[in-house]
Order: C-alpha cells, then sequence, then structure tokens
C-alpha cells in the first residue's frame, strides 16, 4: 500500500488536484528537468492520480516541488489525464488558493516556479489570485486547415504557456447546451492540425483548441477551450486568456493597461491584462479558486487499476 495526499480545489470549475506528498524524489535541479524525469520513470503516478478511477478527463494535477529558484514560494509541474503541460493559469490560481489554505502563504505578491519559467502571482485579501504569466505572444496569423466535415478554417497560432489555434469560427453558440458539437469541432480541429503538421515555434506540438467569440447574451467575450485528452476547459482557461490578449493586442484592438473579461463556456469569468513584452504581452489574469477537499490516495498493487486507467493523447 502506498499513499498521496492532495488537496482538490476549483478554479471558476475546473479542478486542480495538488499533490503534497508520497510522491516519488524527483531530484533538485531544474523544474524542466525534473519534469522530464517525471515523463520518464513514473508516468503510472501521473495517471493514477489524474486518471479514472480516482480522478476525470478533467482533473489538472499540481505536483508540488522544492524550487530552484530561492524567491520562489514553490515549484510545481502540471500535468493532466494524458501528460504534461507547461504551464497552467487556473491550476496557477488554484495552487496558490490551496497554499493559502495550508498557511504557507498570506495575501501578498508572490513567485512559484513552473518548468517553462517563473511566474508572479499576487494573492488579494478577498481571495482573489492574479497570476502574472510567462510572456505571450501570437506566431502565425490567419493560418488555415481543412477540417473534415467543417471545411477550411482560419485561426491564429499564439503561446500563453501553451500553444493554441485561436480561431472565430464555430459551429454553434458558445453556451453548454452546445458542448457535444463544440467538443466534436475542436477535436476535428486538432486532428486536422496534427495531420498537417502545423507546429508553433521551436516544433511546439499546439494541443489546444480555442474557439474565440461572444457570450450567448451579448455580454462580453466567451471561449471554448478544447485541452489534450479530450477534455474542455471548464474555466475561461489562464493560459488560453494569455494568448488571446497577445492576439487581441497583435491586432491593434487591445492596448496596454485595458482590462479584457473573458468568460468561459460556464459563464464564469477571468479578467486579463497585459504590459507589453520584449516578443509579446506579459499577462495578468485574475480569477477565484475554492478548495473542495483533502484525500489521501490509496495505491493497493493486487489492483488492476491501481495506476490509472490510461488515455492517449
Amino acid at each position: 500500500m502506498q499513499t498521496v495526499m492532495v488537496i482538490d480545489s476549483h478554479t471558476a470549475g475546473e479542478p486542480t488536484r495538488v499533490v503534497l506528498s508520497g510522491f516519488p524524489d524527483l531530484g533538485t535541479d531544474s523544474l524542466a528537468e525534473r519534469r522530464a524525469r517525471f515523463r520518464k520513470y513514473f508516468d503510472r503516478w501521473r495517471s493514477a492520480i489524474a486518471c479514472e478511477p480516482r480522478g476525470s478527463d478533467t482533473v489538472v494535477g499540481a505536483l508540488l516541488q522544492a524550487p530552484v529558484d530561492p524567491r520562489c514560494c514553490a515549484g510545481v509541474i502540471f500535468f493532466n489525464n494524458v501528460g504534461y503541460l507547461g504551464m497552467c493559469g487556473h491550476g496557477t490560481i488554484g495552487l496558490t488558493r490551496t497554499l493559502w489554505h495550508l498557511g504557507r502563504i498570506a495575501p501578498g505578491a508572490h513567485l512559484i516556479e513552473t518548468p517553462v519559467g517563473v511566474v508572479g502571482v499576487e494573492l488579494h485579501d478577498d481571495g482573489r489570485v492574479s497570476v502574472d504569466n510567462v510572456e505571450s505572444y501570437r506566431a502565425a496569423a490567419a493560418v488555415a486547415v481543412d477540417v473534415p466535415g467543417h471545411g477550411r478554417v482560419v485561426g491564429d497560432i499564439a503561446w500563453g504557456g501553451n500553444w493554441f489555434f485561436i480561431t472565430g469560427h464555430s459551429p454553434a453558440p458558445l453556451d453548454l447546451a452546445h458542448e457535444p458539437e463544440l467538443s466534436a469541432f475542436t477535436l476535428a480541429v486538432q486532428r486536422a492540425i496534427d495531420a498537417a503538421g502545423i507546429r508553433g515555434d521551436d516544433d511546439g506540438i499546439i494541443d489546444h483548441i480555442e474557439v474565440s467569440g461572444y457570450a450567448p447574451d451579448g455580454s462580453g467575450a466567451r471561449n471554448f477551450v478544447m485541452c489534450p485528452g479530450g477534455a474542455y476547459d471548464r474555466s475561461p482557461c489562464g493560459t488560453g486568456t494569455s494568448a488571446k490578449l497577445a492576439c487581441l493586442h497583435a491586432d491593434g484592438q487591445l492596448r496596454e493597461g485595458q482590462s479584457w473579461l473573458q468568460q468561459g463556456i460556464l459563464g464564469s469569468t477571468f479578467e486579463g491584462v497585459f504590459r507589453i513584452g520584449e516578443r509579446g504581452v506579459l499577462p495578468r489574469i485574475t480569477g477565484r479558486a475554492w478548495v473542495t477537499g483533502s484525500a489521501e490516495i490509496l495505491i493497493e498493487h493486487d489492483d488492476p487499476f491501481a495506476w490509472g486507467i490510461r488515455k492517449e493523447a
């Protein structure tokens, strides 16, 4: 029997599972190197924590790590049902809320180390969390891809901590009632992008598809984001909002310091603003998370599904 201690939360509807203890030692080198070690030697721990029967397609795991940078209050490696994430906006908000719940941080400014760089967070007195994300930028505009059953779809390729294909094309209104059509469409776009060999910079895999439009009631912007592993983001997606801010800036539609309210498919919101960066924008995303439970995960080695029901990307 092995045990793993976790705390669960949700950010605007999207779950985060912070792993506190019980995980194998990944060493003390960089978070990127530890993530590579995690992937190579301990991937079954990922599926045990994030996949069914203990998890679900929507759970994002956040493995708490000691940071290399002494300025940081924590290090983290994000993962999900099929693999590993460079950065996770909603997960960083959930992690910050969890650290506050544990008494490890107080309201104020903090730094958190991720495999793709150090991000700043501010825990507000009212429980809101602002994340100063990694620099985000648009790598290519108006990229066309032929999607079987949907024709030619045009979108932007942008980095917000993960690679996104962002399109204004939608087969249905952006509301929860049309989730099946939106999921089928974004999964078809993902398959078409993969088949066409379309990549981000440095051959980066584009593994998030974002449909960007307006809320059905006309109250503002709304998105639908399909994440790796075939689950849609219940939140407005922090890295997706960052990538969208970069595109809006590149098109001259949003200026430095101007607020952008981004709804997700549930109607929950993130607020985004940015400063000008060297290549793109430096986004600040603000949202809220709530702690939903704590658990001791038990791994019995004669359980045929002890290491999760694995799902391929």
